[in-house]
């Protein structure tokens, strides 16, 4: 399709009130719709009664949701109105709560004695004699009371009621304190302890004295605990089966769903009018998508209201698709702007792979790029980078910071600096010079081509004349026939071409448009020269990339055993992976942005959002973390 955006297509569909939620999850599954209304004759009952019945579940979901299924995708068949699917599904709710609840009530119990004979357990696991008799402690009454707290390692115990024994145990991983006193006393040393963080523990009564037969008689109740619970949980999930729990939860993923995402719709008694934006330029997908799950619809392609603002889709093949990051981070570009993903696709690794330039390293990042790209999709960045590294580890002869297994098909950085240095300037002078030509063709979409040729123009011509005229100044006289004033010439001509060119178009008024180009002009070519000097930093970082190799490999060397040698390169090397990768992405991310975007780049446009699918998400769970 080019480098140009295309405008999203916009769509209405008509459909039967009961084929609603099932037009609306097949729109979503195509990945390619944005909704949008505009009319106001929208249905003002149907979604506020779903917020309530939606706030109603979100209590049951703070309650229960820890003890729910995984929601079951409901097939698109099954789609009905929203408020028949929250009624049926509220009723199951409510119908396994009546019988789950007691069975949950008595499995948290079961758990929390469980735990709770665990932590005994490990308190009388100390070696020793310095327990007490544990079953006259746990029967110690009616005036004594014996209690156990897990005490927090860093809590400092000094107010103690003076008739109360304690004696403290410490395990490998935690603290232990067995006190005994009387009740009232015990009950003072309760809240004290607690305001530590302790948490106190009843001793039972069946506890035998010594830690040996304790021991026994806790992992007997530990066993019967387990197999209460195994019970306690296929109960409940016969429970959760016979009620269809998993079904209901995956109908309240959908309302969820269409009250986050769906905007409201105009809705008539018998039919409801979907209006919006499709990526896809006839809208085929869309329609065999309807037309396969059996939707009652009608659907026309048609001009957007005038009120609408259109978004803009970027039609990029596969491989650019990664580097439409660059141009997100300023908005998104508008009809008459360039789409920058394809260039960049070519700049922002050659930029990465220069500064960056090593075989073995770029293998790394490669490698990294390819096992992440899924999980994380902007380290697919992360592949075009590493192989333009492996490329430039060639060119500088460089594997892993060592200089002297492949040889260089160019220089070696350190050893000559200047090439490496004059190469990056050459590079921002192309990359400057192709920012300008893009200005050019965006003036030629907007149909004002005499803009350009009647004044911008004379920014190139200015930027030319005076990069001839430094250049020229270097070299000696006589080497070739172009003078530097021949340069300078040639920008005072721009000058002359960009400031009287705005001030013929400012008519009648020239004088103020003259002035007004002048000072754009001024500072433009000013950006001009200082974008292009800001590209020797790629030759610098280059030569930063190589002294901190050449280092690492200094203190390899430096180490007699191998074993040794091996860990300083290893070690060495994942350092410069990981701290110049990042540095040299911040650096190409600038580069691309401040350096060559800022010549053309509008960004005016707003992006095509599509409408998420509601399998995408759990039912109540932003109501569950708030």
């Amino acid at each position: 399709m080019g480098m140009r955006p295309v405008a999203a297509q916009w769509f209405e569909i008509l459909t039967p009130r009961e084929d609603l939620t099932r037009a609306l999850r097949c729109l979503a599954a195509t990945g390619a719709v944005e909704l949008q209304t505009h009319s106001q004759a929208t249905s003002r009952a149907q979604l506020p009664d779903l917020h309530r019945g939606l706030e109603a579940f979100g209590e049951l979901a703070r309650r229960y949701g820890d003890w729910w299924p995984d929601p079951a995708p409901q097939p698109v068949e099954t789609a009905a109105e929203p408020a028949q699917q929250l009624s049926v599904a509220l009723d199951v709710l409510e119908r396994w709560v009546a019988d789950a609840a007691p069975l949950i009530t008595e499995l948290q119990n079961t758990r929390r004695m469980r735990h709770d004979l665990d932590t005994l357990g490990s308190a009388i696991s100390t070696p020793g004699d310095q327990l007490p008799d544990l079953h006259q402690l746990a029967g110690s009454g009616p005036y004594l009371a014996g209690r156990l707290y897990v005490v927090p390692p860093e809590a400092d115990i000094q107010q103690v009621p003076p008739s109360v024994l304690l004696q403290p145990v410490r395990t490998e991983t935690d603290r232990f304190l067995f006190a005994v006193g009387e009740k009232a006393q015990i009950e003072m040393l309760d809240e004290y302890l607690t305001t530590l963080k302790a948490r106190p523990l009843e001793l039972p009564r069946w506890l035998p004295g010594t830690p040996g037969e304790a021991t026994a008689a806790i992992d007997k109740r530990i066993a019967a605990a387990e197999e209460t619970a195994t019970r306690l949980e296929a109960d409940l999930g016969e429970i959760h089966e016979r009620h269809g729990l998993a079904a209901a939860l995956g109908r309240l993923r959908l309302l969820d769903w269409y009250v986050t995402h769906v905007p409201e719709l105009p809705v008539t008694e018998r039919f409801a009018w979907i209006t919006g934006w499709t990526s896809d330029p006839d809208a085929a997908n869309v329609d065999a998508r309807l037309h396969d799950t059996g939707v009652n619809y009608l659907l026309r392609l048609g001009e957007p209201p005038a009120d609408v603002s259109k978004p803009m889709v970027l039609r990029n093949p596969p491989w650019a698709r990664p580097f439409e990051l660059f141009a997100a981070l300023l908005g998104t570009p508008g009809a008459q702007d360039v789409d920058p993903s394809r260039i960049v696709a070519f700049l922002g690794p050659l930029m990465f792979g220069y500064m960056f330039g090593d075989v073995g390293q770029g293998a790394v990042l490669l490698a990294a790029g390819l096992l992440l790209r899924k999980k994380l999709p902007v380290m697919a960045l992360l592949v075009p980078g590493g192989i333009a590294a492996i490329i430039f580890g060639f060119v500088f002869g460089s594997v892993f910071g060592i200089e002297d297994l492949v040889p260089a098909l160019w220089v070696h950085p350190i050893e000559e600096p200047i090439p490496v240095l004059a190469a990056s300037l050459f590079f921002g002078f192309l990359v400057v010079t192709l920012g300008l030509i893009l200005d050019a063709q965006q003036c030629h979409w907007r149909g004002d081509d005499m803009e350009f040729w009647g004044a911008r123009l004379g920014l190139p011509m200015t930027y030319f004349g005076i990069l001839v005229a430094i250049v020229f100044t270097t070299i000696p006289e006589g080497r070739f026939p172009i003078e530097p004033a021949w340069g300078i010439w040639y920008a005072m001509l721009g000058t002359v071409w960009f400031i009287a060119g705005y001030a013929w178009r400012g008519r009648p008024e020239a004088l103020p448009a003259a002035g007004d180009a002048a000072g754009e002009y001024i500072e433009t070519v000013l950006q001009l020269l200082v974008n292009t000097i800001s590209f020797v930093r790629v030759g610098a970082f280059a030569l930063a990339h190589g002294g901190l190799s050449a280092a690492v490999v200094g203190m390899a060397d430096s180490v007699q055993s191998m074993p040794g040698k091996a860990a300083v390169l290893t070690l060495g090397n994942a350092l410069i992976i990981g701290l110049e990768g990042l540095v040299v992405s911040i650096q190409t991310t600038r580069l691309v942005l401040f350096e060559f975007f800022i010549r053309f780049l509008r960004s005016s446009a707003r992006c095509f959002k599509p409408l998420p699918s509601p399998d995408d998400e759990a039912p109540g769970k932003e109501r569950r973390e708030s």
